[in-house]
């Protein structure tokens, strides 16, 4: 679903030792300092801008990740004052010229370059940060051994950081603690997978020699290397799953289920959301919301091994706009059909 719900924001507050208000500091301000703006990508209406907000406000998928987790603004001064944030955005959603001026020099449709050109874009203006390095390639003997995602320095010192976009469905057997039994949509990978490569792989790469060699090309020394992974947890509608192990409490959340059971779930106003537009909770305009039987055309004319479709049940806004209640990955009945390693 969206961001935050309710009175989550000041649940995670509570959680933290703090209220919301109070300036965060040390685990709290490294993990969610934005915590009282949690509802902003709803209130504001372009696409690109939305899901720039959502990006900088989601909470992360885990608390207690096997490796170091930082918030990528945690050392700026948008940390310390979030209303200038949230006026920054909002200045962005009047006039977005320049992120898509921004996002126009990229021409992959893959999410998780996407989400890493957001992070850039907004790093790259965020005021007490100095974005060093973006995608910086680490070679040796003309060979790519991989790329550090970002090199910043902040007021709390100088940090790489890997940062992911990912979406899990949990298994149907309860068995959701073990990390491996969570499954990206195209069954290409597991979160236990994807946690054990940064923690083994690359996180550690910062510290290698060719890193360093290339860092000081730079005029970088050294550096703390974190992680920032966000995302959604997708809970089986029939069946339970437990939470994997680390989860944030206030992670976002969403629900699958197989294309022979959507007849038994499919109350409300549904429509399928291109890749793309997988980030912030979905908003059409009035016009742009589909009727009963546009959906029921599309869903009939669906190939039965159609990759994993993301759905989402709309309610109607007080402007006649529509706002994402509830998101669903409806997949095939063979779903997993792949054999995975891991």
């Amino acid at each position: 679903m969206g961001l935050l719900q309710g009175s989550a924001a000041g649940d995670y507050a509570a959680i933290m030792g703090e209220t919301t208000g109070q300036r965060q500091t040390g685990y709290a301000r490294s993990m969610m300092p934005f915590a009282e703006l949690h509802d902003l990508p709803r209130q504001l209406r372009r696409a690109a801008v939305r899901d720039l907000a959502w990006t900088l406000l989601s909470p992360p998928l885990l608390s207690t990740p096997p490796c170091p987790q930082r918030h990528p603004l945690a050392g700026s001064t948008w940390a310390v004052d979030p209303q200038r944030l949230k006026d920054w955005l909002q200045a962005l959603d009047a006039d977005d010229q320049p992120l898509r001026e921004w996002l126009a020099n990229s021409t992959s449709r893959r999410l998780g370059l996407y989400y890493e050109g957001l992070w850039q874009f907004a790093l790259g203006q965020a005021p007490g940060v100095e974005l060093l390095a973006a995608n910086l390639a680490i070679r040796t003997g003309g060979r790519t051994l991989g790329e550090l995602d970002i090199v910043l320095r902040d007021a709390d010192g100088t940090h790489h950081l890997e940062l992911a976009i990912k979406l899990y469905l949990g298994p149907t057997d309860g068995q959701g603690h073990d990390p491996a039994q969570w499954l990206g949509p195209g069954c290409h990978d597991r979160l236990g997978t994807k946690l054990a490569h940064l923690a083994g792989h690359q996180l550690p790469m910062s510290a290698d020699a060719q890193s360093r060699e290339a860092l000081a090309g730079l005029g970088i020394g050294q550096v703390q290397a974190h992680l920032w992974l966000a995302g959604y947890l997708f809970y089986p509608w029939f069946g339970h799953a437990e939470s994997p192990a680390g989860a944030n409490p206030l992670h976002l959340r969403g629900r699958w289920l197989r294309r022979r059971d959507w007849a038994l779930a499919k109350v409300g106003r549904w429509q399928p959301l291109p890749r793309h537009a997988w980030l912030a909770p979905a908003r059409f305009e009035a016009d742009q919301g589909w009727a009963a039987g546009q959906f029921a055309q599309w869903l009939e004319g669906l190939d039965p091994q159609a990759p994993a479709q993301m759905l989402v049940r709309l309610e109607p806004g007080p402007e006649g706009e529509w706002h994402e209640v509830d998101r669903v990955f409806l997949v095939a009945d063979s779903w997993p059909h792949l054999h995975l390693s891991g």
